[in-house]
This record gives structure tokens, C-alpha cells and sequence, in this order.
């Protein structure tokens, strides 16, 4: 009959063979004899931490303690125990307890520095693994874990070094080529990380871990197919892992598979429903399918998850913002900055919502105080540069964006702001807008004709011919926006003329004008979220034949979709002032009025004329009459002007200026948003003042509902036009209200708008030919109170029966035009 040390030396012999059934049958064996045996009981304790049953692992190893408390072993096993068990403290006082009794016992050295890490004291648990390296220097783990510790510290280069040690010692690592990868990663040394990460796949191909973090770095490499496929493999290898379907989700996103990377999120938040970032990201793809409503509902699942999620804090404002909330969104921007008071992208978007509800040195304050916080914040120069534009300082707002566009040199924004902005500036000539925009297509458009170049294919493609001609429209503005108002008319005509429409809504906030248009269109496909390549190829395989530019150099502008040339026509119309520069821009839809055959020259695109206007005007319905002239009744003349203050230059208050001082007992109202700043008003009144106006003869009034915008056309008697950037749907608002307006076009698309809308009317008796005859006609005109009201009378039925507003003949002359253009 065998001993208790021989039965005891076959239990060890089944436990170090993996019989671990044995092994414990045998210690309970000599238990069973022998109650108070020290090793039977911790040798039981460590079976049962082996078989996950930690509390009675504990109980064994414990009660071993109190049999010899003097066995470092034991404490450094329990400490296992209580770490497996979350209670960390515990453990670290074990292994502390292991190395007093055994200084030099390693293991316990290396699994204090573990709980050490799990408590967050990240320099004592460096202390640790250092020493163990110290100690066992040919140990590849050893330095393995210390570099772990030293990248939760931050100290990438040390880190990179201990890992570098241990595949030295051990080239086959895969643990320690992961853990390279994920210190390269964060030093950014994205393709080295990429190149460690693949190492340990070919040493362990179910490195479930590493593809992840292989999909991550691909991710930001630009390379989101690459990424997408190994975060697949990852979920093969780990179906239940939550985090690998929000990374999968993100990198879905960047191809544009929103449908995908939302399935992606909601079943990350499936598997872990406290998962705040899954819920934020799920928000983002939200958000870019213009579902509002969806993505408010996640960054506030998120907020609930996360309440310091400030990130998702500042998404929930932009979306609050665009469905309209602008209180909402202030709340969210103003609760992020307490939570985090350097967070520059909150600053800026409070800068956007402020100015939005009139506050504008509220909002300057906001976006001067990101740059301080953030100097190269291209988005925050931009942002400011559009503030000063609005307030009429055209000439401060180019420096922001040019600032905004050396910062970075891609931001094509930024850079169409100038070219937009350029065009209110007194004295621009025609030639330098061309030079300007051709400036863009070298930058931005030309370098896309590499990849992209389909022109030829396009145009052979074009011998596939339909029997009607596919025309497309792409536009953010397709709603209660001057581009709405200008297209719905010939939309719901060009049905009629053998043409199939389809839209291209690019629009976040759909109103009952957005719903007419699609009523209207053949075909209506919202593309808000779609990159410019996914959208260019949508417009391809849709095969259009015409493509409409209705947004030019314009805010959420798509030009850089036609620089692709997904269609064999291209033209630009409505949304811009003339020339967008782009070579794949084939015409410009224009009249002899805006863009006269001499003008040719400046424009890159071929310019197409159409037989009347080149616009066709929706009248308001909600209309308030004209109404008797207010002049008959005050017994003075009232001009106006509810153009934005970026048209009203000094040259311009210079010109109205002589007006007023021709007609002493008029007055002057101007009426826009901008002028709800106190120093705004101020400064206007100073441009007056300096010109010897009276502040008194001035009305200087804010923006209102488009109700009240309208009906205070009725307080007005003759509108002034500005110069050299004339008005377009202010022009058509204020002749269906019964006032005329007085203009002088200049050399520019931009100032020839108001000319083209009078001359299709046949009002030519407000048209001056310079400066000097646009005071005489606008002084002739007020001191003439009979033929003011006669033309007051005549203008809103005039108007309905002109061209300007027939969509039927509109939509005839137009289709003529475009199947000339595809013929061409």
C-alpha cells in the first residue's frame, strides 16, 4: 500500500499530465487520511482555479495558508485566485506577501506587476516587470510584459525596444509582434504596425486580436477593403466580440456601406448594450443618411451609456442643429465645453448655431477662441471667414479662408468660399474671376481626371441612347431655397417633353417644397452621405445623359462629382454666379442678358442661351397683396434693400448715399439677419454717417419669418440694387410685391441677374447703364409718385404672364436647348 508522499507524488503526476480528475481523487484521498495535509489542500485549490471554480479555490488555497503561511507559493496562487476573482487589492497584497517571504521568486514579481497594471499603478507595475526582465534577461516574456507596461504608460520608444528584445529572443513571438504592432500603431507608424500585425498571423492564424487591430490600421491607412476583411476574419474566429463589429461598422462607413455598418452597430450594442461608442458611431451613419431623428436617438443612447461622452455631445448638437433645434443644440455644444473646455469643434459649432440666430459677436468669440486653442483649425477659419462675410467684411473673410485653405490645401470648400466671395468685391473684373476659378480646377478637379478620366467612355456610352433623354439634377438645395424656387416650375413641366428627371438630393431637412420637386421628378434618390466617387458612379449606372450643376461654388457644393464626368453633358445653372472652372463642365445654362456672346472668353464652360430668362420663377403663394404705394399716404419715398450686407460694399453706401441726399426727405430700410448685431448696425450706420446720412433717414432691421419678410415689401416703394453682385431672388420677391427695382449690371455674371428677370418683363425704365444713370433713374423715379404707383399696380400681374414664371414655356424652350446639347 502506497504512502501519502508516493500518493501524493502520483496525484502531482496526473496533475502535471492534465488528468486533472485524478489528481483530485487522489488528493481527497489523502485528505481523507491525513485532514490538516498542506499540499493535498493547496494542490486542490489550484484544480479547482484550473476548472474555473474560483471561490473554492480561494476556500483550499487559503486554508493551506493557514496550515503554512510561510510557503510563498501559496500567496502567489491565491493572488491568481483573487485576480481571477476581481478583487485585485487582494490579489496585489498576496504577491507582495509571496515576494517578502521569496525575494527573488519571478513569477510572483511578474503577476504583481499584472494586478498592479489592473490597478492603475502603472509606475509601480513597471518597477515590476523590469526587474524581472533584470533577473531573467534571455526571457522573451519578460520583456514581452514589460513593454506592455511601458505602453500603458505612453512610452512608445521603450516599449518598441522591450519588443523588439523579446522577438530577438523569440522570433516566433505572436503575442509580442502584436503587441509592436499596437505600439507602432499608436506612434503612428502605420505601415510598420500593419507589417507587425500580418507576422503574427502567420505565426497564429486564429489571432482573433490581431486582425482586428490589423482591420484598424488598414482603416486608417485608407485601405477600408483590406480592413473590412480582416475584420471578418476576426469575427470568424470571435462571432460574440463587440468591439470588432463596431470597428467593422466604421470602416463599413468609409466605403460608404452605411446600411452594412449600421447593421454592424446595432448588433456591437446587441451583444454589449452599455456600448456608448457603437451607439455614437451608429449616430454618425445616421446622421450621414440624413435620418436625424435616428441619429439624435443614439448619441442620447450613447449619453446615457457615457455621460462625459462629449464627443457624442457635439454630434447630437449637429443634429439637433439641422432638424432645426438651435436651443437643443446650443444646450449639448455648451454641456460638452464644461465637460471638456479646450474642445475646439464644440467652440466652433456653438460659433455656427449663434451666428445662425443672429448673435454674431457672440459667435466670432466662439470660433477666435478655438484658433486660440486650436491655430491650424482649418474648419474654425472657415467657419469665421463665412461670420465676417455675412457682416459685409468680404475682405477679412478671404483671408480666413485662405488661411483655411493653407492649412489644408484639399479643404475644396474653403476654397470655392473665395471664389464665391470674390464676386461681391467692388471693381472685380470678369478676367480675374476666370483666373480664380481656374486656380480650383488646377487644385481640386484636374488631379481627379487620373483616376476618374471617363469623359471618353462616357460619350461613347452615350451611343447606348434612350428613347428619351435621362436628365439629371444634383443640388443640396432642392426645398424653400432660391434653387427651389427657380426649378420646381420646370421639374413639373419637363415630364411633358419626352425627358426622364432624376434628382440627386444631397438635402438634410426636407420641407413641402422638397416634396413637390420629388412629385415631380421621374426619379428622386437622396444622396446625402454618398461620397463624391459612390455618387459619380450611382450617376453612371443610372446612365444620364445630362447632369445639372445647380450649386456651383455654393455651401455642401458637388463639383468635385463632376470633375469625374459621370455624365457625357454637363451643365451648371441656377445655384452660382457664372463659371465653376471645371474643364469637365461642358456649358453653362445662361441668357444674352446675364452671359452676352462677347463674355465667352471667361468662361470655361460653352455657354448654352436660353430664348427668354435663363430663370423661371416660383411666386410665393402665401403672398401678401402689394397693397397702395406707401409713398402716397407718409408723403416721402421709402427705398430699400434686403440683399445680404456681404453686397452692400462702401461703394455701394457711397452710391445710395447720393440718392438719399438727391431725395432729402427719404428714408432707407435695410433688412437682414446681420443686423441684429448691435455692432454691425453701428458700423452700417458709420458707413452712412460718413457719407453724410443721418442716421435718422435709416431703418436697419433684422431677418423674420418669410411672412413678415414679405409683407415688409409692402412698407417699401422702390428697391435699390446692389453692385457689382446684383440680386436674383430678392429682385423676383420684391417685382411680385409691386416694388421696382433699380439696377446697373456690370461686366460680371454676378451683377446681371436683376437685368436679365427686368428685361424679360420689359421693365427697362430701371435699368441704368453706369452708376450715374442708376441715381438719376432711381431720383427720376421717386420724384415721380403717379408713375411709381402706376408701375406698383402693373408689376405682380405683369409678372405672372411674362416668361419669368411660365414653367411651360420654360420647360419646351429648355428641352429644345438640351437635346441640342446631346446631339452636339
Amino acid at each position: 500500500m502506497a504512502t501519502l508522499s508516493e500518493a501524493l507524488a502520483i496525484a502531482i503526476q496526473h496533475h502535471q499530465s492534465g488528468r486533472l480528475q485524478a489528481a483530485e481523487q487522489i488528493y481527497r484521498q489523502i485528505l481523507a487520511v491525513e485532514p490538516d495535509h498542506v499540499d493535498a489542500t493547496h494542490l486542490l485549490g489550484v484544480i479547482a482555479q484550473q476548472a474555473g471554480k474560483h471561490e473554492a479555490a480561494a476556500e483550499y488555497i487559503g486554508r493551506a495558508i493557514a496550515l503554512n503561511g510561510n510557503v510563498a507559493a501559496f500567496h502567489n496562487n491565491l493572488g491568481g485566485v483573487y485576480r481571477a476573482l476581481g478583487r485585485t487589492a487582494d490579489a496585489v497584497a498576496c504577491y507582495r506577501r509571496a515576494l517578502t517571504l521569496n525575494p527573488d521568486y519571478v513569477d510572483a514579481e511578474n503577476n504583481l506587476g499584472f494586478a498592479l497594471t489592473e490597478q492603475g499603478k502603472r509606475d509601480e507595475a513597471v518597477v515590476c516587470f523590469r526587474r524581472v526582465a533584470e533577473r531573467k534577461a534571455d526571457c522573451a516574456d519578460a520583456h514581452n510584459n514589460l513593454g506592455v507596461a511601458l505602453s500603458g504608460q505612453g512610452r512608445l520608444d521603450e516599449a518598441v525596444r522591450c519588443y523588439r528584445r523579446a522577438l530577438e529572443l523569440k522570433p516566433d513571438y505572436a503575442e509580442a509582434h502584436y503587441n509592436l504592432g499596437v505600439a507602432l500603431k499608436d506612434q503612428g507608424k502605420l505601415n510598420e504596425a500593419v507589417a507587425a500585425y500580418r507576422r503574427a498571423l502567420e505565426l497564429k492564424p486564429d489571432f482573433a486580436k490581431a486582425h482586428s487591430n490589423l482591420g484598424m490600421a488598414l482603416k486608417d491607412l485608407g485601405k477600408p477593403d483590406d480592413a473590412v476583411a480582416a475584420y471578418r476574419r476576426a469575427l470568424e474566429l470571435t462571432p460574440q466580440a463587440a468591439e470588432v463589429y463596431n470597428n467593422l461598422g466604421n470602416a463599413l462607413k468609409d466605403q460608404g456601406k452605411l446600411d452594412e455598418a449600421i447593421a454592424c452597430y446595432r448588433r456591437a450594442v446587441e451583444l454589449k448594450s452599455d456600448h456608448a461608442e457603437a451607439y455614437y458611431n451608429l449616430g454618425n451613419a445616421w446622421k450621414d443618411m440624413g435620418k436625424l431623428a435616428d441619429a439624435a436617438a443614439s448619441y442620447r443612447r450613447a449619453l446615457e451609456c457615457k455621460p462625459d461622452y462629449a464627443a457624442a455631445l457635439l454630434n447630437l448638437g449637429v443634429a439637433l442643429q439641422d432638424q432645426g433645434d438651435f436651443k437643443g443644440a446650443i444646450a449639448c455644444w455648451r454641456r460638452a465645453l464644461d465637460l471638456k473646455p479646450d474642445f475646439a469643434e464644440a467652440l466652433s459649432n456653438l460659433g455656427n448655431a449663434l451666428k445662425e440666430q443672429g448673435d454674431f459677436n457672440a459667435a466670432i468669440a466662439c470660433w477666435r477662441r478655438a484658433l486660440e486653442l486650436k491655430p491650424d483649425y482649418a474648419g474654425a477659419h472657415n467657419n469665421l471667414g463665412n461670420a465676417l462675410k455675412d457682416q459685409g467684411l468680404t475682405d477679412e473673410a478671404v483671408a480666413c479662408y485662405r488661411r483655411a485653405l493653407e492649412l489644408e490645401p484639399s479643404f475644396a470648400q474653403a476654397h470655392s468660399n473665395i471664389l464665391m466671395t470674390l464676386q461681391y468685391r467692388a471693381g472685380i473684373t470678369p478676367a480675374a474671376l476666370a483666373e480664380a476659378h481656374a486656380e480650383f480646377e488646377r487644385r481640386h478637379a484636374a488631379p481627379l481626371c487620373g483616376d476618374h478620366d471617363k469623359r471618353s467612355q462616357a460619350r461613347e456610352g452615350s451611343g447606348d441612347r434612350h428613347d428619351r433623354l435621362r436628365v439629371g439634377f444634383v443640388s443640396p438645395d432642392l426645398g424653400r431655397h432660391p434653387v427651389g424656387y427657380f426649378l420646381v416650375r420646370v421639374l413639373e413641366s419637363l415630364g411633358q417633353e419626352e425627358l426622364d428627371t432624376i434628382c440627386y438630393s444631397d438635402r438634410i431637412v426636407k420641407d413641402d417644397l422638397t416634396h413637390r420637386l420629388q412629385a415631380a421628378a421621374a426619379q428622386w434618390r437622396d444622396v446625402v452621405g454618398m461620397s463624391d466617387p459612390q455618387l459619380a458612379e450611382q450617376i453612371r449606372a443610372d446612365r444620364i445623359d445630362i447632369l445639372f450643376d445647380l450649386t456651383g461654388h455654393t455651401a455642401r457644393n458637388r463639383l468635385l462629382v463632376f470633375a469625374r464626368k459621370p455624365a457625357p453633358v454637363q451643365i451648371t445653372w441656377i445655384g452660382y454666379e457664372g463659371t465653376t472652372g471645371l474643364a469637365a463642365m461642358d456649358y453653362l445654362l445662361a441668357d444674352r442678358y446675364v452671359a452676352p456672346e462677347e463674355s465667352q472668353a471667361y468662361f470655361r464652360e460653352r455657354l448654352l442661351w436660353m430664348p427668354d430668362g435663363y430663370l423661371c420663377y416660383e411666386p410665393p403663394p402665401a403672398a401678401p397683396p402689394t397693397g397702395p404705394l406707401p409713398a402716397l399716404d407718409r408723403g416721402y419715398v421709402t427705398f430699400g434693400s434686403f440683399s445680404n450686407l456681404a453686397k452692400i460694399t462702401p461703394e455701394v453706401v457711397a452710391v445710395w448715399a447720393a440718392i438719399l441726399h438727391r431725395t432729402p426727405t427719404s428714408r432707407l430700410v435695410l433688412k437682414h439677419q446681420a443686423l441684429s448685431d448691435a455692432a454691425v448696425k453701428q458700423r452700417y450706420l458709420g458707413l452712412f454717417n460718413a457719407q453724410g446720412v443721418a442716421p435718422q433717414r435709416l431703418d436697419l432691421v433684422t431677418a423674420s419669418s418669410y411672412a413678415e419678410y414679405l409683407a415688409a415689401y409692402c412698407q417699401l416703394d422702390i428697391v435699390l440694387d446692389p453692385f457689382p453682385f446684383s440680386g436674383s431672388t430678392t429682385t423676383c420677391e420684391a417685382l411680385w410685391m409691386g416694388v421696382p427695382v433699380v439696377t446697373c449690371p456690370g461686366a460680371t455674371f454676378a451683377s446681371r441677374h436683376s437685368l436679365s428677370h427686368l428685361s424679360v418683363l420689359g421693365v427697362t425704365e430701371t435699368i441704368g447703364v453706369d452708376l450715374e444713370q442708376y441715381v438719376e433713374r432711381a431720383v427720376a423715379l421717386a420724384d415721380d409718385l403717379p408713375r411709381l404707383a402706376a408701375l406698383r399696380a402693373g408689376l405682380r400681374p405683369r409678372m405672372a404672364a411674362s416668361p419669368l414664371c411660365d414653367g411651360r414655356r420654360f420647360a419646351a424652350n429648355l428641352a429644345a436647348v438640351l437635346r441640342r446639347a446631346a446631339a452636339a
